[in-house]
């Protein structure tokens, strides 16, 4: 899973596509935080296999990426959604994906766990199959940004 940057078509024909995340403070931006308290969400991506992340100012913030969705749907601005919840409003043609070379792989869940030297095999091979997935998602996002930039 992976986030992507999306837009509504009738954004875009008053607003230029951002051709790189540190455009994003020149839109609209639609972002969330999880709680009232929490800060907003930093946008994050990668370039060249580095990853950064992007703060910027929300002209709407929420705690519901569904709303979100929907508000970008409207022409209200940018939105920074999982693939999962926008491939249906991009199949439609009702948002359309920017940024895409920039994209990374959901990089919020993480694990925690004892540090010791003697791990059990399960815990073992769980961390070094989520780390394999995890340099695999970045090979794939490269090799994405290599074929876009030759398309240029």
């Amino acid at each position: 899973m992976a986030e992507v940057v999306v837009g509504a078509p009738s954004y875009f024909t008053k607003h230029r596509e951002p051709k790189h995340p540190r455009e994003l403070v020149d839109h609209r931006c639609i972002n969330w935080h999880p709680t009232a308290e929490a800060p907003p969400y930093r946008w994050k991506f990668a370039e060249n296999g580095r990853d950064f992340s992007v703060d910027l100012r929300a002209r709407v913030l929420t705690n519901d990426p569904a709303l979100n969705i929907r508000l970008a749907i409207a022409g209200a601005g940018l939105t920074l959604a999982d693939e999962s919840r926008s491939r249906e409003p991009v199949a439609r043609g009702e948002l359309v994906p920017v940024l895409e070379e920039f994209s990374t792989p959901f990089p919020e869940f993480y694990l925690y766990y004892p540090q010791r030297r003697h791990a059990s095999p399960a815990l073992r091979a769980l961390v070094d199959h989520l780390r394999a997935s995890r340099q695999k998602g970045r090979a794939k996002q490269s090799a994405r940004a290599a074929v876009t930039s030759r398309k240029r």
